[in-house]
């Protein structure tokens, strides 16, 4: 505790004890913003802003103590923290210097962060002392998260050169941040009461043992480890200068506990297990965000996809809705112009991230997985167990039959893939997975892809050490499961984490190569699985340095492709890297997004202009700008915006911004060169005419000086005198 912590005078009358408690030093209240903004020096760095930014998200995951009575709101704060890294990460290679007005933006950001810091420190504070300070606290999370959706919404994601996937989810934080700011959760007042009846008691003999429980799992006091930690803060507490009484105090309340623990229910002291059920049983239920519910059955998403309005639902109601004859959203009622569903991988990770914050089991992604799969019979169980004794056999008949068996029961149902993956087949497939048979290695791969579509399976193909083995079958199997490696790929890499040890894998140069020498079908699971790895930040560098872009570009150029959906799409991602929008340019793509914009479908042509957004941006604006216009992309782009998807038009307004800010300039820089040649054509002029009339008055002084020659008289004149 800081020296300068003081006894609270205005506690609540209701407690003799709170006004004895030292305060827990919240975060510094707010200075207002044009104070603070009038503080920060003029000449300060837009970078060293952002670097600063990144820095305290860093710090701020790595605070992770939280077990205490804020548990929620300390964990639902970091989390929300948390998803602004990547927009500060593209923010760090987005232009320079950046606007007045964005600084301003992210300098409030700054300070709402820094005070999140020190607020999510306290987590390690004294449990009990945080109790007792409850409405300092819940009135520093009130005002932070009220500052940190003013800062989010001042931010201008255009001039920060932010990616759409990106927006999508900092929008999502952003909505997070205001119903928080509305409607803060609650703090549990029992708790409170339970904390001051024991204090206020003389005895522990007048104790209730069911207060003593239940402050016992709330406080997450329940190990040996526990209360002496917390006996450990407290004498902390004492020696930084807090009132020896109040110290006193609150070791009473504590040996209470910690009595209490020890002799009445013994097996508490050596074990957190039973903390668990317990703290979820006295939890509220979680409220869900409505973001993440479906608008058509309100309940949370399981498998969230995106329609051509830009709306996203649940895939199974969605479908249900299609498949009834209806052309139209069920939200706007705009007409459909495609029946198309995009999936909604950034919705779906912002889903699995709450409900984990929320101790929810995670929803499962496809409808027949809603609910887990019915038990295998006894009969099904006895012969995945038979065939996975064969398959672990050294007979490599024997092997190839099991595999190729297990691959086809695995392709027919939900309650065989989650059979076969509880007999413990996974580890068995991955060891065959760099089997010299051609056969058996392509049974083998397809089989560990069916089963990964069950969503506990993919966990046990990951902690299997499967996707080396997976790697290898991509750069050296058979074309066919060269193939269903890159699906395998795929499937893994819609859990978000799996994306990092997928792309640290070697997995992309491989399926760059894939993409660019593989069979039509090749092609397209490449394409899906380099998709969703590069939403990973850090996997659009590999991606580019694998030679990624020329063949994407290829492939737009080759009209009987039918890869123009998969390569514009994946070159929107990654004109967003810096290195993305390097390559893209070096390869002179601007002529061949132009025609796609031309001549493209819908999607289409809204991919190509966000590529173009991000290209007519930064060092080499101009030259693209120049370039664009050359090639008549204003017609395009004003059709775009009157006539395009709900993106395709923000795009397209976008670059017509730009485009016209260019035209301006380059209207001023010629009208100031036609004023300049002007300017020198009449001083030219005007040196013209001083010369010509010094050289008049050159001529007519040559004459006068002859006339005056003239009128002298001549010699003769003398002689005759």
């Amino acid at each position: 505790m800081d020296e300068e912590a003081k006894l609270n005078p205005n506690a609540d009358s209701n407690s003799d004890f709170v006004s004895d408690v030292a305060e827990v030093a919240p975060p510094s209240p707010p200075s207002s913003s044009e104070s603070a903004e009038g503080k920060v020096k003029e000449e300060e760095e837009a970078g060293d802003l952002v670097e600063q930014l990144v820095a305290l998200v860093d710090e701020i995951n790595a605070v992770s103590d939280f077990r205490n009575a804020y548990r929620r709101q300390f964990c639902n704060l970091s989390r929300r923290i948390r998803l602004l890294a990547p927009m500060l990460e593209e923010a760090k290679e987005g232009p320079r210097p950046l606007p007045e007005a964005s600084c301003s933006a992210l300098r409030r950001l700054r300070e709402a962060l820094s005070d999140s810091r020190e607020l999510l420190r306290l987590g390690g504070s004294s449990k009990i002392v945080l109790v007792l300070e409850r409405e300092k606290i819940m009135k520093s999370f009130q005002d932070i998260t009220a500052r940190l959706e003013q800062a989010l919404g001042g931010i201008s994601f255009d001039e920060l050169d932010i990616s759409d996937e990106v927006i999508e989810q900092i929008e999502l934080v952003h909505a997070q941040f205001k119903r928080a700011k509305e409607q803060c959760d609650p703090f549990d007042d029992d708790l409170f009461n339970d904390l001051m009846y024991v204090y206020n008691s003389s005895t522990s003999a007048n104790v209730d043992p069911d207060i003593l429980r239940r402050l016992s799992e709330k406080l997450q006091l329940i190990t040996v480890s526990d209360l002496n930690q917390e006996s450990l803060i407290l004498h902390e507490m004492a020696s930084d200068g807090d009132p020896a009484a109040v110290v006193e105090k609150m070791s009473m309340l504590l040996k209470r506990i910690k009595d209490f623990v020890q002799t009445q229910v013994p097996e508490m002291g050596t074990t957190a297990s039973t903390t668990e059920l317990s703290e979820k049983d006295n939890l509220a239920s979680p409220i869900v965000p409505d973001d993440f519910r479906c608008p058509i059955s309100l309940d949370l998403m399981k498998d969230p996809v995106i329609v051509a309005t830009g709306q996203t639902y649940e895939r199974g109601y969605i479908e249900r809705w299609l498949e009834a004859g209806h052309d139209t959203c069920p939200k706007t009622q705009q007409k459909l112009p495609n029946k198309s569903l995009t999936p909604n991988y950034v919705l779906r990770s912002l889903i699995a991230q709450w409900c984990e914050a929320n101790d929810m089991e995670p929803p499962k992604r496809t409808a027949q997985h809603c609910n887990a799969p019915a038990s295998c019979t006894a009969a099904e169980h006895s012969k995945v167990v038979e065939l996975l004794q064969k398959l672990s056999s050294q007979n490599l008949e024997d092997q190839r039959e099991a595999a190729g068996m297990l691959r086809q029961l695995a392709k027919r149902s939900a309650e065989n893939r989650a059979c076969i993956g509880d007999a413990g087949a996974v580890p068995i497939l991955v060891s065959l997975l760099s089997t010299t048979d051609v056969s058996t290695q392509e049974h083998v791969v397809t089989a560990l892809l069916n089963l990964s579509i069950y969503e506990e399976n993919k966990a046990r193909i990951i902690t299997s050490g499967a996707v080396p083995g997976i790697v290898h079958v991509l750069k050296r199997g058979s074309m066919e499961a060269r193939e269903n490696s890159a699906a395998t790929l795929f499937s893994l890499s819609l859990v978000d984490e799996n994306k990092i040890t997928i792309g640290s894998s070697g997995a992309i140069p491989a399926l760059v190569l894939l993409l660019s020498n593989g069979s039509q079908r090749g092609k397209k699971d490449a394409a899906t699985a380099l998709f969703n790895l590069c939403i990973y930040q850090g996997n659009k560098g590999k991606a580019v340095r694998a030679g990624l872009v020329p063949i994407l570009l290829g492939l737009l150029s080759e009209t009987e492709s039918g890869m123009m959906d998969e390569a514009l799409a994946i070159l929107a991602i990654l004109s967003s890297h810096h290195e993305g929008k390097a390559a893209i340019s070096s390869a002179a793509a601007l002529p061949i997004l132009v025609g796609v914009i031309r001549n493209g479908s819908a999607r289409n042509k809204e991919n190509a202009a966000a590529v173009l957004v991000h290209l007519c941006n930064g060092e080499q604006q101009q030259q693209h700008l120049a370039e664009a216009q050359e090639q008549g992309i204003v017609a395009l782009l004003e059709e775009l915006a009157e006539s395009g998807t709900d993106r395709g038009k923000r795009k397209a307004i976008q670059l017509l911004e730009r485009m016209n800010r260019f035209l301006r300039q380059q209207a001023q820089a010629q009208a100031q060169a036609q004023a300049q040649a002007q300017a020198e054509a009449m001083a030219l002029a005007n040196t013209h005419a001083q010369t010509q009339a010094q050289s008049l008055l050159e001529a007519q002084s040559q004459a006068e000086m002859q006339v005056e020659k003239s009128l002298l008289p001549t010699s003769s004149h003398l002689f005759d005198r």
